[in-house]
């Protein structure tokens, strides 16, 4: 299996354990499957087709003497405009998955159609060292909802499993999400929560601030806190440079998909943040404003609630100051939330060649 480092890599290796157990169960009990891992001296060609990426791994097979191909990428592909989930190809005697396209679960996916697609590779290309079995080789699209299977358009034996015009975007696009890990990216910000954590303690001990947080009403104070969030997204992607642009390499319909994949990244990212900044500024306030000096403050009872308000406020202004620290945060780690961040080419290489 031929597989990028990083979200690919990582299912790989779950997947690698019970993989040939499942091809004896799933293609021929009487044939000793050896699984193999690996990836590729360059990295995955960014065009959103699946016949590049193919050839690459057709000749890596034949460099490498597999005798199936199998590629997890993590790249969003498409065929005639739909979300393509995967791709088979007999003469090359190599199978391509795009996870994304898989949506959220992509383990149990991955692990319920790669002996599969192996099935079907095996049985179009008449293979003599796995006899064919009087039946017909199971379907990934009977594994995966609104997934269905179209003639390659190429050389016979070519098929690919495309998802549905319908569902296929928005599930590949929460795909892309899951494949990014919005968590890494949130551990990544440290810096930020810790220019806002340092903002919000300055302004809890403004009374000025109280104040305006007790005038302005939950609609205002919403407004205020997704205009917060909303610049301090801005600013990661503008300050790091994670804006994609079409170019040669990278079409617009694939360059939209990363700059949607990286928007929503980060701004689970930072939601997650903010919830953690909310928390923290709540309990903070509780232990350090007694109620007496709130409601002198306020010229009025206090409730729980008010220290909520309170925190809300200021976790909302101090997301500019976690913009801030964002500056200060390392490149690779914000790069990382990317979509089309990769590593250099000599990163591509196996561990076994290093």
């Amino acid at each position: 299996m031929a597989t990028p480092p990083d979200h690919p890599a990582q299912v790989t290796a779950q997947l690698r354990a019970e993989l040939a157990d499942r091809l004896a169960e799933r293609v021929d009990a009487d044939v000793r499957w050896t699984v193999r891992e690996g990836w590729g001296d360059v990295a995955p060609r960014r065009d959103g087709g699946a016949d590049a990426l193919l050839d690459d791994l057709a000749r890596r097979r034949i460099d490498d003497h597999w005798d199936i191909a199998v590629c997890l990428t993590d790249l969003p592909l498409h065929a005639d405009r739909m979300p393509l989930v995967a791709q088979t190809s007999a003469q090359r005697r190599a199978a391509l998955v795009s996870l994304p396209a898989l949506g959220l679960r992509q383990f149990p996916a991955v692990r319920a159609v790669v002996p599969d697609l192996v099935d079907r590779i095996l049985t179009d290309a008449s293979d003599q060292r796995v006899p064919p079995v009087d039946r017909e080789p199971a379907e990934p699209a009977g594994r995966i909802t609104a997934v269905h299977r179209v003639d390659g358009g190429g050389d016979a034996g070519e098929l690919r499993y495309v998802a549905s015009r319908l569902t296929g975007p928005v599930r590949l696009l929460t795909g892309m999400v899951r494949a990014n890990r919005p968590g890494r990216a949130l551990l990544g910000l440290s810096k930020l929560l810790v220019g806002a954590f340092g903002t919000a303690a300055f302004a809890l001990t403004t009374n000025t601030i109280w104040k305006i947080g007790d005038a302005l009403g939950p609609l205002r104070l919403t407004v205020i806190m997704l205009l917060g969030l909303t610049a301090l997204v801005a600013w990661l992607i503008i300050a790091h440079d994670l804006w994609e642009k079409p170019d040669a390499h990278t079409p617009p319909e694939l360059t939209r998909l990363f700059n949607w994949g990286t928007t929503i990244t980060l701004a689970l990212a930072t939601a997650v943040s903010y919830l953690v900044l909310f928390a923290g500024t709540a309990l903070a306030a509780a232990l350090l404003i007694d109620a007496s000096v709130l409601e002198q403050t306020l010229q009025r009872p206090t409730h729980a609630t008010d220290y909520l308000t309170l925190a809300w406020i200021i976790s909302s202004l101090a997301t500019v100051g976690g913009a801030i620290g964002s500056g200060l945060e390392d490149e690779e780690a914000v790069r990382a939330a990317a979509y089309g961040y990769h590593p250099e080419p000599d990163g591509w290489q196996d561990e076994t060649d290093r």
